[in-house]
């Protein structure tokens, strides 16, 4: 369909096809990597006093009270070696004590909203903070290299880990070396994750034979728990049912900035950008419109459409779809392994975005 002609009795304002994912493949320069360590446009304005504690939940109201403190205590100058800051300790701390805090609880708890405020209520100015995601971060050090990421990051006051996750060893052994490193410039560090620092790596890959890298890691990290429901869905409507192949197109074809494309389609395209560039994807995207989901045929293409969640989530960028609800999208199988915990976390985001998606579709 040539991009100036209208889809039938579609608005007389929209005279031009929509944008499509597939049709996308974006290469992200090292300095543009460095340079957008900081959280993400639905986490740009969060801090402290918006989180909402659960009444019936004491730990979000701890989290709260324990990470201004922490934030506060990051204030001071930056110091390295011996006579860095020991965090969280009223006793001077051993060397091996942790030198952050671990965030740890299901999805939808608030976690990366707590995360978020923790890097703006930190005392330092930007350039002296970094935020990303787990993916990002590993993406960091294949493009700058590990020496130069541990040049870039060790000036540093406080760096931010978002969905940290350790899906195979080599990950796990990377992450390991660039954090011991980090913490003896004197780096703080903060984490979210669905999964305790001890059991990272649980049911993803031989875990036992990387015991020492895996204890290494939670050896630098205070693990603060965070219990509750998941607050995108606490007391609002179920989602909207998927809509028509039809309702989808003219949508798209009627909103601006609207990409389209079919679902099986994208999942291919997905295989051929790395998960780092998914943000880069869904520059300039007013909202994702998907024709035909299915369920998602293996887990390599289930965890990437989890990246894609994720960023479309942090870019509040809302999802209008056909054919099966977000709810079928992962296996049974899928829902019971080591991963669930990330399907469970894109189910309810992906709802959320199709929730945010329902005003698309004319009525």
């Amino acid at each position: 369909m040539s991009s100036s002609t209208a889809f039938p009795g579609q608005s007389p304002l929209a005279e031009t096809a929509p944008l499509s994912l597939c049709a996308r493949e974006p290469h992200v320069p090292a300095d543009r990597l460095v340079a957008e360590m900081v959280p993400p446009p639905r986490f740009d304005s969060v801090r402290f006093d918006t989180y909402v504690p659960d009444p019936n939940q004491p730990s979000q109201s701890e989290a709260v009270t324990v990470l201004a403190g922490f934030a506060a205590g990051l204030g001071g100058s930056h110091a390295t070696g011996a006579g860095r800051r020991r965090w969280f300790s009223k006793k001077p701390a051993a060397p091996t004590g942790p030198r952050g805090v671990y965030l740890d609880g299901g999805y939808g708890v608030g976690k990366t909203h707590l995360l978020a405020s923790l890097w703006h209520a930190t005392p330092a100015e930007p350039s002296l903070k970094a935020f990303g995601t787990f993916v990002e971060l590993t993406n960091l050090v294949g493009a700058l290299g590990f020496q130069q990421t541990v040049r870039t990051l060790s000036g540093h006051r406080l760096l931010c880990i978002d969905e940290f996750e350790l899906d195979d060893p080599g990950d796990t052994v990377l992450v390991s070396s660039l954090l011991s490193r980090l913490v003896e410039a004197g780096v703080a560090l903060a984490a979210t994750s669905n999964t305790l620092p001890g059991k990272l790596g649980e049911g993803r890959f031989a875990a036992a034979d990387f015991l020492r890298e895996i204890q290494g890691l939670s050896a630098h990290f205070r693990p603060l728990r965070i219990d509750g429901e998941d607050y995108r869905h606490r007391g609002l409507p179920e989602a909207p049912p998927p809509y028509d192949d039809e309702q989808v197109t003219r949508a798209a074809y009627a909103t601006p900035g609207a990409s389209l494309d079919d679902f099986p389609g994208l999942l291919d395209h997905l295989a051929r950008v790395h998960p780092s560039r998914y943000g880069a994807l869904t520059d300039d995207i007013g909202a994702v419109c998907l024709t035909g989901v299915t369920a998602v045929p293996d887990q390599s293409t289930a965890l990437r459409l989890v990246v894609l969640a994720d960023r479309l989530y942090d870019r509040e960028v809302p999802v209008l779809a056909s054919g099966l609800p977000f709810d079928q999208l992962f296996s049974d199988e899928m829902l019971n392994g080591g991963y669930r915990k990330k399907y469970f976390r894109a189910i309810s985001r992906l709802t959320a975005l199709a929730r945010d998606a329902k005003g698309l579709v004319a009525q």
